[in-house]
């Protein structure tokens, strides 16, 4: 079929002429994704392998800590992040007990065997000089490459113990965050009616004939976005206070075993035998320490500060993942 005829069916079938546009787009779509492929794998081959040992210096850093600068440590993260991140410090709590040391240890795995795959991948490219490449021989090359060079059992075991560790820890966010699912849909059952009786005329104001139909699915689709942000803000609200209070224990009586370890006596105030039972300092820094990291949260509006969110933006995404992995779930259910 000649592209002439193609137009003619076009212009004769309004329906033709959707899938031609459909499929022209797709075209375009991919030809972008054969540009980017290249550069992008040449990206990752750079900034895996430094991602990989960063993360390796973090942990050998992290092992070295003494247990009370890691109780401090997270102490401070609970005290002044606890709401602005609960589903994240609820899963670290939950993987705690169903498997941390297993994902790490699947993450390892597969960190290792993606910088072998890289390493093989340099040498084969200083053989066959990939700018004499296409984008799609580049493609299909590289494609190639990965999966001979990967070992499966490998990968498919590390993949395995991450889903099993994500699906207790869902399982557990589920049950602990039940009361807020609960509440996002009561409150999106409250809105239903009076969105029908006031935001339903506005909109069918506004939007043309042909798109009424689908005015009672964004009237929905609203009603439940604005239960689950009110919800969760609530709920983080209610984390942010527990948290803070919490973190803000475990920051101070910490933070007075390691000042008693370094001979740190703060004018006599701390004497080198003191107990967390034999004074009353922790109680009062906690207090402290609670009221600053909760007003620290609400002044924020539980979201962290320029340039903190740029560093915390990892957390970020793995907050809205494990909420949408929760409502996902409790749907499910």
């Amino acid at each position: 079929m000649t592209s002439e005829t193609a137009q003619k069916e076009a212009k004769s079938d309004p329906m033709a002429a959707k899938k031609a546009a459909i499929l022209a787009k797709t075209k375009q779509i991919a030809a972008n994704f054969e540009k980017l492929a290249k550069p992008a794998f040449e990206f990752m081959c750079v900034m895996l392998p430094m991602l990989v040992q960063f993360g390796n210096f973090l942990n050998k850093v992290w092992n070295k800590l003494d247990d009370n600068i890691i109780k401090s440590i997270l102490g401070f993260a609970f005290c002044f992040f606890g709401g602005m991140y609960p589903t994240v410090f609820a899963a670290i709590q939950a993987a705690e007990q169903g498997g941390r040391a297993l994902v790490i240890s699947s993450v390892k795995e597969l960190s290792v065997e993606a910088t072998r795959i890289l390493q093989e991948s340099k040498k084969e490219d200083d053989k066959v000089e990939p700018k004499n490449l296409s984008n799609q021989e580049y493609i299909h090359r590289k494609t190639m490459f990965v999966l001979q060079k990967m070992n499966p059992e490998k990968v498919n075991t590390a993949l395995q113990n991450i889903y099993k560790v994500w699906f207790v820890v869902i399982s557990v966010l589920v049950v602990k965050f039940a009361r807020t699912i609960q509440t996002a849909n009561s409150i999106a059952e409250f809105l239903t009616k009076p969105s029908e009786h006031y935001a339903k005329p506005v909109v069918e104001a506004m939007l043309p004939a042909e798109y009424q139909q689908w005015i009672p699915v964004l009237l929905k689709w609203a009603c439940k976005t604005i239960g689950v942000t009110l919800a969760w803000t609530l709920a983080s609200i209610r984390i942010a206070f527990a948290s803070s209070m919490q973190g803000g224990l475990m920051l101070a009586r910490s933070g007075l075993v390691v000042m008693r370890q370094r001979n740190i006596s703060l004018g006599g105030m701390i004497k080198p035998t003191t107990h967390h039972s034999q004074t009353n300092i922790d109680e009062y820094a906690a207090y402290v320490f609670a009221a600053v990291g909760f007003l620290f949260q609400m002044y924020f509006r539980l979201s962290p500060p320029f340039p903190m969110n740029f560093l915390l933006f990892p957390f970020h995404i793995a907050e809205w993942v494990l909420r949408y992995g929760v409502m996902k779930a409790s749907s499910a259910e």
